[in-house]
């Protein structure tokens, strides 16, 4: 699949939505995004729920307008079933890089108009000696 896929194209869209420090910081914006069976690994390592993270996401670094933001670069996406898409990109949030990981997924049943929500992400650190 390519990027033009319209899966695939929603999916970098919402993605980039929930790195916008004004959705970051409302937790009804990052709910609309994210999936009620959600879970992440992130890049410290933690494991994060649901109510877990829509709770810590207007705290964290990148969650508001006159401090440090996401910038996301090199998107590849491919769709791995019907309603289900696998995101990976690189970020830079105040100098650390990460690589990406975001499964997005329509609800089970539900109609094709409905939109995809992260189900899952897992952030990697990159160490500052590889490219």
């Amino acid at each position: 699949m390519t990027l033009q896929d319209p899966d695939i194209a929603e999916a970098i869209e919402r993605e980039l939505r929930l790195l916008d420090p004004a959705v970051r910081a409302s937790r009804a914006l990052a709910a609309e995004l994210h999936d009620p069976e959600f879970s992440e690994i992130g890049s410290s390592g933690r494991r994060w729920t649901y109510e877990e993270i829509l709770a810590a996401l207007p705290e964290m670094t990148g969650s508001t307008g006159n401090g440090p933001r996401h910038e996301a670069t090199a998107f590849t996406g491919t769709v791995l079933a019907p309603g289900i898409v696998h995101l990976t990109y690189e970020s830079v949030l105040d100098g650390r890089r990460a690589r990406r990981s975001s499964i997005w997924r329509r609800t089970p049943g539900a109609p094709g108009d409905t939109p995809l929500r992260l189900y899952y992400h897992q952030g990697t650190p990159v160490p500052e000696d590889l490219g």
